[in-house]
């Protein structure tokens, strides 16, 4: 799959390497905003219970 997009990808190797990295935090950006925030609410290892007092 990787290879595919790399092949794709147009310009010379030096472009397509910038591309690629370009890419590569693009896509780590949309999910450090959007996908793992979202995904969080369902994660029940985030409820804590150490210092609750009632």
């Amino acid at each position: 799959m990787y290879a595919w997009i790399f092949r794709h990808l147009p310009g010379p190797l030096w472009v397509r390497i910038i591309l690629s990295v370009l890419l590569v935090a693009a896509a780590v950006v949309l999910l450090m905003e959007y996908a793992f925030p979202w995904l969080s609410q369902f994660n029940p290892l985030t409820d804590s219970t150490i210092g609750v007092t009632e």
